[in-house]
C-alpha cells in the first residue's frame, strides 16, 4: 500500500512540489550558453584574422591577446587598477540605487511629481553618460568627484524607472487588501509594494549596473586621476602606445567583468521569480 505522504525527494523533483533555486541547475542553464557564445567570438575573431584584413599588429588573434593577458594579470599595477575600478563602480552604483530607489518610491507616490518629473528621469536614462563630464568637470575638477557624478547620474534614472514600472505593474487588489488591512503610506509600499514590486525593481538594477559600468568606463577613459589609476586608464595608455594585444586584453577583462555582473542579477531574478512560482526549474 503506498503511504499518502510524499518524501522529501519526491517533492523537490515534483513540478508541483517545495521551489528550491538550484545553483547546479542554474550554473547549467546559465553558463553553458556564456560558454557556447564565447567560443563562436572567438572563432569568428580568429577567421577574421586569418583573412589577412588587418596585419597581425593591428588585428592579433585570440592566442596572443590571452598570452598578453596572462602577461598583465602577472603585474601587480593590474590588480591595483582592477580594484580601484571596482571598488569605484561598486561605491557609484551602491549611491546610485540609494538615490533612484528614494526617487522611484518619492514619484511613484505622487501622481503630481509623476506628472512633472516622470518624463524627465526617463529623458536622463536616454542621455549619453559622456555628454555629463564637461559638467562634470567644469563643476567638480579632474579627481574621483567628477566620476562619481557622472556614475551617479547615468544609473539612478534607469533604477527609479525600474521602482515606477514595478509599482505600476502591481495589481489594483493588492493596494485594496493594504487598506482592509490598514496598511497606510510607508506601510504600504514596505509590506506590499516594493515587495510585489520586486522582480521589475532588480531589473531597473541590473540595468542601472549597466549604465553605471559603461560611465566608468568613459570616466577613466577621459579622466587620469595621479596614482589612482583604473581599468580604463589602461585601456587608454594601450591604445596611446600601439599596444594591440594589451588593449584588447583589457577589453576582455572589461566584458567579463559585465557578463559575471548580468549572471548574478540573472540568478537573482530568476531565483525570486522561482519563489513567486513565475517560472519554472
Amino acid at each position: 500500500m503506498t503511504s499518502p505522504t510524499t518524501s522529501t525527494s519526491e517533492q523537490e523533483a515534483s513540478p508541483l512540489g517545495p521551489r528550491r533555486f538550484d545553483v547546479g541547475r542554474w550554473a547549467r542553464r546559465s553558463l553553458a550558453p556564456v560558454i557556447l557564445a564565447v567560443a563562436l567570438f572567438l572563432g569568428i575573431w580568429q577567421a577574421v584574422v586569418l583573412t589577412g584584413w588587418r596585419p597581425d599588429y593591428l588585428l592579433p588573434g585570440p592566442a596572443t591577446v590571452l598570452a598578453a593577458l596572462g602577461e598583465i594579470s602577472a603585474a601587480g599595477e593590474f590588480w591595483q587598477a582592477l580594484g580601484r575600478t571596482l571598488l569605484r563602480a561598486l561605491t557609484g552604483f551602491g549611491l546610485a540605487a540609494a538615490i533612484g530607489t528614494l526617487l522611484g518610491l518619492v514619484v511613484a507616490r505622487s501622481r503630481l511629481l509623476r506628472a512633472a518629473i516622470g518624463s524627465l528621469v526617463t529623458g536622463l536614462q536616454t542621455m549619453p553618460s559622456v555628454v555629463w563630464f564637461p559638467l562634470a568637470i567644469l563643476l567638480l575638477g579632474l579627481g574621483e568627484q567628477a566620476i562619481m557624478f557622472v556614475v551617479v547620474l547615468g544609473a539612478a534614472p534607469s533604477i527609479a524607472n525600474g521602482v515606477l514600472t514595478g509599482v505600476d505593474q502591481v495589481p489594483p487588489a493588492y493596494f485594496r487588501l493594504g487598506h482592509v488591512l490598514r496598511a497606510k503610506g510607508w506601510n504600504l509600499y514596505r509590506f506590499i509594494v516594493i515587495p510585489a514590486a520586486l522582480p521589475s525593481y532588480v531589473g531597473g538594477l541590473n540595468q542601472g549596473w549597466a549604465f553605471a559600468w559603461r560611465s566608468l568606463m568613459a570616466g577613466e577613459l577621459l579622466v587620469v586621476i595621479p596614482g589612482a589609476v583604473g581599468l580604463g586608464n589602461r585601456l587608454a595608455f594601450a591604445q596611446e602606445f600601439g599596444d594591440a594585444a594589451g588593449l584588447l586584453a583589457y577589453m576582455i577583462v572589461i566584458l567579463v567583468i559585465g557578463m559575471l555582473a548580468d549572471l548574478a542579477f540573472s540568478a537573482l531574478s530568476r531565483r525570486i521569480r522561482l519563489r513567486r512560482g513565475l517560472t519554472v526549474r
